[in-house]
């Protein structure tokens, strides 16, 4: 079985106040970050009309892009059961519809995400971002939302998860010997 020549993952971190999304290209071993951003929802005025906005913007983010698979980040289970259950219709959505153009998704715990961009599953939405602009050569905006370096989180944890076609699997501790210049030290202030 050949390796795939080119792979492209649409990542998305579903919420129902701003929805993060990227599409990273996977070339053998070169990533590209084709594009990120975020859906802003504040100003729909109910329920009904953000889950056809996120439903329509995935739509139109498929068709532009034409990704192979969806990485989405799961709900978060905290304490509140209401916000909980709005992440999940919002999630549910966006896997319906990438599912209506055919394309398969796995889901992501948010500590799984954060364990696979940065090696703690703990990690600040500001260290995964710093990470990100590490690992991928990102110029990551002023003022970027960290909702749209999440979705791009996902999309890399996913490219990792699936591991290079022919090569095994490094583990972190193989990734910082082999690039000490691209982890941040806590304890400098960087």
């Amino acid at each position: 079985m050949s390796p795939k020549k080119e792979q492209l993952i649409l990542g998305v971190d579903p919420g129902t106040t701003i929805m993060g999304y990227s599409i990273l290209k996977v070339h053998g071993r070169e990533l590209e970050v084709l594009q990120y951003g975020i859906i802003r929802l504040t100003k729909y005025s109910n329920y009904q009309l953000k889950l056809n906005a996120i439903q329509e913007r995935t739509s139109q983010i498929i068709k532009s892009y034409s990704p192979d698979e969806l990485a989405i980040e799961a709900p978060f289970y905290g304490k509140n059961a209401q916000s909980m259950l709005k992440l999940g219709r919002a999630q549910g959505v966006v896997i319906g519809c990438a599912l209506n153009f055919g394309l398969p998704f796995t889901e992501y715990a948010p500590k799984k995400v954060k364990q696979a961009v940065t090696g703690n599953g703990n990690a600040s939405k500001e260290q995964i971002a710093s990470m990100l602009e590490k690992i991928l050569d990102l110029d990551h905006e002023k003022g970027m939302e960290l909702d749209a370096t999440d979705a791009l989180a996902v999309a890399l944890c996913h490219h990792y998860q699936q591991g290079t076609p022919g090569q095994s699997k490094e583990s972190w501790n193989s990734f910082l010997s082999k690039n000490p210049g691209r982890v941040i030290n806590p304890g400098s202030g960087s």
